[in-house]
């Protein structure tokens, strides 16, 4: 599946298709009959619309021929939040989900998913904004592991979590202030939540966590990066889970 989808026609008919369509770079003040289509056609699917400057769609462009519209679309479908709990339901095991707030270096999503994989979760959800989508360097990073693991985009990560609450999750988050990750019960239906590379989890996620759980580090500076720790979290509720 194209990553990037250049010109009016072919836009439309990504989204005509149900092609997952992530972003739409639109030039700036256009406003002609076709463009107006497909802005309406973006708006309804929910995709995130930028409005650009020539030049800028020029930089952008591998054809030549934008005609000022161009799609990015992910390289792989999206599940959604039901497929990921089915998965789950389907392996008669607790849900384990790994939620990520706002991971923006492609590189980091693909790594996560590949642990993601290995470590027995049963997907991954992302937010839709600030953050990388399902790109060919994520499935390239992930090893393959794309293929089997579902990857669900929500609108409001916050949102998504109060209904997975109700569905008897709890959740952990990734932060260094928190309680040793060795002292707390990560059994059960759980989701674990990783922070953004500079940031970490965003107030209002954290706010919603059920626990905060810190990674004892003996070194010299004090974050690891959001792909490792991510790693790291997964293994320990491996671990606990293992045990019974």
């Amino acid at each position: 599946m194209s990553e990037q989808i250049e010109g009016r026609n072919a836009v439309m008919e990504a989204f005509r298709s149900g092609k997952s369509v992530d972003k739409l770079y639109v030039l700036d003040g256009c406003q002609d009959g076709p463009v107006r289509s497909i802005i309406r056609e973006a708006r309804k699917h929910d995709v995130i619309l930028n409005f650009v400057t020539r030049e800028r769609l020029d930089q952008m462009s591998q054809s030549h021929a934008h005609q000022g519209v161009i799609a990015q679309a992910a390289a792989y479908e999206y599940a959604s939040v039901e497929d990921i709990l089915e998965n789950a339901r389907k392996k008669g095991e607790d849900p384990f989900i790994i939620l990520l707030d706002n991971i923006e270096d492609p590189h980091n999503l693909g790594a996560i998913i590949r642990t993601a994989n290995l470590a027995g979760a049963h997907g991954v959800i992302i937010p839709k904004r600030r953050a990388s989508g399902l790109t060919a360097t994520v499935a390239k990073t992930s090893a393959g592991a794309l293929n089997y693991t579902p990857v669900a985009k929500v609108t409001n990560l916050g949102k998504a979590m109060e209904e997975l609450k109700a569905q008897g999750l709890w959740f952990v988050c990734a932060d260094m202030n928190g309680s040793s990750m060795y002292s707390l019960n990560l059994k059960g239906p759980i989701g674990l939540v990783i922070g953004n590379e500079g940031e970490g989890v965003s107030r209002l996620i954290r706010e919603k966590c059920d626990y905060i759980a810190a990674i004892p580090m003996k070194g010299d500076i004090d974050s690891l990066n959001a792909s490792v720790a991510a790693g790291v979290l997964a293994y320990e509720i491996v671990r606990q889970r293992l045990q019974g």
